[in-house]
């Protein structure tokens, strides 16, 4: 039974939800999470901002999910449910793999997120901000939630925090970093926008340059372009939609994603750059002369800033070594991508690593110093600034996700903290739904 009310300082809030595992936020990461401990008998709600699942992949327009594979290279190394969501979205006709990745509808992803957390039994509270996470005696045992219902406690054995911004962990007293060392400022941020009326065979056929940068150098020489950006990061194209074409290229630098008004002051100077540089795809590139804008996203993409602290720090140095760990849960294979903080184009510290580049994963980054009963997944876990321009991109945050919630439901069954989790148990669980971990799960 509910106990029917939870005393939080000065306020006595109405309790509305008591499960084993409260996802904090319904991206790739809570994707992963839900479904794990879900699929393991445990009691799970997602809360969710936004009236969709799949983060930047739903609300933020961004049809696009990668890498399955090492870099530039072959086999998958990449099981589990990011592979499974991969192939559903190709089976029901929304998307096509190839290159590593898999390009897709963004409304058909919406679409089977909702059936497979349903399916799943998960409970899932769209429209529903997180506040504060309920702590007592340096555990965390909820959350503090604020909807159109009202301000409310939600109880859980364990609080999966797969907010992308670290919000969850952040509030419940785990330390953190943010940006870079020298001045904490963090990656650009971009509002994705989808165009149509596009003649994508005139297009790719008359793009060589993956970049375009002698495009919006010419334009910006001719005057018809602002210097907001030079390259174009992606054109997302699938056959499913053959005139449409996502864009990500909107480049908005200095905001800080904790904050409301930076969020508000980059979201309008998205959407004005979109509409700009759709200006300028009608006169600069062949297939594009008839295009105009389709949509913008409900939210803008972010792509770093709280970076909680765990009880492993997973450095870039660590990754081009491709160290192992014993502890690991699955694989990254993007390259080093921080796009520029001061200016447009891409960061001095981008990397592009050999073909066949790939890392190990350590569990133990998911594991906040300091708070039990609380997992990070996705972009806010444990890396350094430069880590982070590698492991923040969709796939891993869902395979971090699924570890997880994986995690967080076995740490209930064996009744220890996450922290203290039987790393061979958790392994075993995630190779029993397809997740690869190690060489030899890759030559099988």
């Amino acid at each position: 039974m509910l106990p029917r009310e939870y005393h939080h300082g000065s306020e006595t809030l109405p309790v509305t939800y008591d499960v084993d595992v409260l996802v904090v936020g319904g991206g790739p990461a809570g994707i992963g999470a839900a479904l794990a401990a879900a699929r393991q008998g445990m009691r799970v709600l997602i809360v969710e901002q936004f009236n969709c699942l799949g983060g930047v992949a739903g609300a933020g327009g961004h049809g696009a999910m990668h890498l399955f594979t090492p870099w530039r290279a072959d086999p998958r190394i990449v099981g589990g449910i990011p592979a499974e969501i991969a192939h559903e979205l190709v089976r029901r006709g929304f998307g096509e793999i190839r290159w590593g990745e898999v390009d897709f509808e963004v409304e058909g992803l919406k679409l089977i997120l909702d059936e497979q957390v349903r399916e799943a039994g998960v409970q899932l509270l769209y429209y529903t901000f997180f506040c504060e996470s309920l702590v007592e005696q340096s555990a965390v045992v909820g959350a503090v939630v604020q909807n159109k219902t009202g301000r409310q406690a939600i109880l859980a054995k364990r609080v999966v925090d797969c907010t992308g911004d670290g919000d969850a962990a952040a509030s419940a007293g785990a330390p953190f970093e943010q940006g870079r060392t020298s001045d904490h400022k963090c990656q650009p941020v971009t509002l994705m926008f989808t165009i149509g009326g596009v003649d994508w065979s005139r297009v790719s056929a008359w793009r060589t340059d993956f970049q375009m940068a002698h495009v919006w150098k010419t334009a910006q020489e001719n005057g018809d372009m602002e210097p907001f950006q030079s390259v174009i990061m992606n054109f997302i194209w699938t056959p499913t939609r053959p005139d449409h074409v996502g864009i990500n290229f909107t480049h908005i630098t200095n905001i800080d994603t904790t904050k409301c008004e930076d969020l508000t002051a980059a979201t309008i100077e998205g959407r004005r750059q979109a509409f700009h540089a759709t200006e300028v795809f009608r006169k600069y590139v062949p297939g594009m002369e008839r295009c105009f804008i389709v949509s913008t996203p409900n939210t803008i993409g972010l792509r770093e800033s709280r970076r909680i602290l765990g009880e492993v720090v997973l450095t870039e140095q660590d990754m081009l070594a491709q160290r192992t760990w014993d502890d690991s849960i699955g694989y990254g294979s993007f390259f080093i991508d921080v796009h520029h903080i001061d200016g447009p184009g891409m960061d001095q510290e981008t990397f592009d690593p050999e073909p066949g580049f790939k890392y190990q994963i350590p569990y133990r980054i998911l594991v906040p110093r300091t708070v039990e009963n609380i997992l990070t997944a996705g972009r806010c876990v444990s890396v350094t600034h430069i880590a982070l321009g590698s492991i923040r991109v969709m796939v891993q945050c869902m395979l971090t996700g699924e570890a997880a919630g994986a995690a967080a439901a076995l740490s209930i069954r064996e009744g220890v903290t996450p922290r203290n989790v039987n790393i061979r148990a958790l392994q075993s669980l995630l190779r029993q739904s397809g997740a690869i971990l190690s060489e030899e799960d890759i030559a099988h």
